[in-house]
């Protein structure tokens, strides 16, 4: 199975664990954290093909805003076909992400939850994703 590598952007210290241990477990994904847009937009742009996804969180930890980094990808035409998701539980912010053109994400109390497992299957196009 080929490791899927993922970058997650704006995470404080516990939610980047969290979800990258259930990234580990359900998929074999590798997750690499940024805290900010501005070093998420210099690592896509220096290998857009290196990150299988990018996950967004709604509002970094350091600041800044999830969905602006979401329009700052869409807009730039060499990362404007990475695949991103928001984390977020508030469904106005997720479907705010997905009029973007984000992919359906998920909020950090869905982490648990096996649609959750399956949906990020979809997005990496692992095995046995539904």
């Amino acid at each position: 199975m080929t490791t899927r590598h993922v970058l997650s952007v704006g995470q404080c210290g516990f939610d980047h664990s969290s979800i990258s241990r259930f990234l580990r477990q359900a998929i074999g994904a590798r997750v690499e954290p940024v805290p900010s847009s501005e070093e998420a937009l210099s690592a896509l742009r220096a290998d857009p093909s290196r990150y299988d996804l990018v996950l967004v969180n709604r509002v970094f930890d350091s600041g800044g805003s999830g969905i602006d980094l979401i329009r700052s990808i869409r807009q730039d035409a060499a990362l404007a076909g990475v695949p991103v998701m928001l984390v977020s539980d508030h469904q106005d912010a997720q479907r705010q992400a997905v009029a973007l053109g984000a992919l359906p994400g998920f909020g950090k109390s869905q982490l648990g939850d096996p649609t959750t497992a399956d949906r990020l299957k979809d997005a990496l196009a692992c095995p046995g994703g539904s």
